[in-house]
């Protein structure tokens, strides 16, 4: 099948949809490190991303995509977040960064069968409901666009009518589903929450829903508690760190919930890596898992414990990412993630390249879309698209 990568990153979501069968034809990104992973990654028989494009385009706005219409199974990619993060500057539709306009475009001008689209929870936010709803709408009717001397206010209020409207015919129009998806509920090991736009051509019947969570945090207590967690890790029984909270937690539930599997937790991501700080001459042999010295513990930025999922890895506006990329040790000493330490908390491939300076690497890591979850969503929507009748 078929594809298009927007906002393609450090190249996560790409991946995740290549394991699901599609294939990218054309790759967008604006960020030259960002462009130097992906196309060394594409030189690279041995990468999952080996074979793609070895052109990236780098200004969405001078790509014209009508030349791909009929052509595309999906458009997918990650609109530049900054607008709505959390940690930034919450101007949304005034923010120039704002590039869900040109993801709409994109839809308009290839007419995909589906798209998938990611962002920050933020977006979610209630002081941003009237400006998601206007996302929301763009995306189900590509071809209503605004007008000119239109604000965006009054475009959402003609796609409103329009939407409520009672006409037979309107044109290209898409059947959308949204969602936050916390990424730890399908086996990253770590806690990121990230809004899904999953869409479908409206002459493609599906009875599509999100995929429902594997994974659960009640599962990793009783794996930690009653079960072989820490016996499977080695973990010394001062270590064995379970709080009160957890286990009171525990106590409400009823059972784990058959089927439902455990959180992964830190340590099992990188439970095979020596540590660089105290074993530094091991921890060279493995790629791109050398210490970055510097990391200390302030309040509101304490690290990631070991046993459980990592907190969400931020990209940092500044240089330096914050404590959230830091490894809290049960001693209470802490480090900063390596590279491949957060590549791994992120679900890339050992063998995915990640290029520049450690700064620059874990910026890219902090704003990917998690390999797995990216994987997880892309493959059920690939399952509506193919299966028969």
């Amino acid at each position: 099948m078929q594809a298009v990568e927007l906002f393609a990153g450090a190249g996560g979501l790409g991946i995740g949809i290549s394991r699901a069968g599609f294939r990218p034809q054309r790759i967008v990104e604006w960020n030259r490190h960002c462009q130097a992973t992906l196309k060394a990654n594409a030189s690279d028989e041995q990468s999952e991303a080996g074979g793609w494009p070895d052109h990236v385009d780098s200004d969405v706005r001078e790509v014209d995509f009508r030349d791909l219409e009929g052509k595309l199974d999906l458009v997918s990619g990650g609109p530049p977040c900054q607008p709505f993060s959390l940690g930034g500057r919450h101007q949304a539709h005034a923010d120039s960064r704002d590039m869900f306009p040109e993801a709409v475009r994109a839809i308009r001008e290839a007419k995909p069968r589906a798209f998938i689209f990611e962002n920050v929870r933020g977006l979610t936010r209630q002081s941003f409901r009237n400006y998601f709803e206007y996302i929301r709408l763009q995306m189900q009717y590509p071809e209503l666009t605004s007008r000119k001397g239109e604000d965006w206010a009054e475009h959402l209020s003609r796609l409103e009518r329009h939407h409520n409207s009672k006409r037979g015919s309107r044109g290209l129009e898409y059947t959308l589903l949204t969602e936050v998806l916390n990424a730890a509920n399908f086996g990253v090991p770590q806690k990121r929450e990230r809004v899904f736009f999953v869409g479908f051509r409206n002459d493609i019947k599906t009875g599509w829903t999100f995929p429902t969570q594997t994974h659960s945090h009640e599962a990793l207590l009783f794996d930690q508690i009653h079960g072989t967690y820490f016996d499977r890790h080695k973990v010394a029984r001062r270590e064995r760190l379970v709080s009160e909270r957890a286990k009171a937690r525990l106590l409400r539930v009823d059972g784990t919930h058959e089927g439902i599997l455990p959180w992964n937790t830190v340590r099992d991501a990188i439970h095979d890596l020596p540590d660089p700080e105290r074993n530094p001459t091991l921890a060279s042999r493995h790629s791109a898992h050398r210490l970055q010295p510097g990391a200390r513990a302030y309040p509101g930025h304490t690290g990631s414990p070991l046993d459980e999922p990592a907190k969400t890895l931020k990209a940092g506006v500044h240089g330096v990412p914050g404590g959230e990329n830091m490894l809290a040790r049960p001693d209470g000493s802490v480090r900063y993630f390596t590279v491949r330490e957060s590549a791994r908390l992120q679900t890339f491939p050992d063998n995915y390249k990640i290029e520049g300076v450690w700064s620059e690497a874990m910026r890219q890591l902090g704003n990917a879309v998690p390999v797995t979850l990216a994987e997880t969503v892309a493959r059920s929507v690939a399952a509506s698209l193919t299966k028969k009748g």
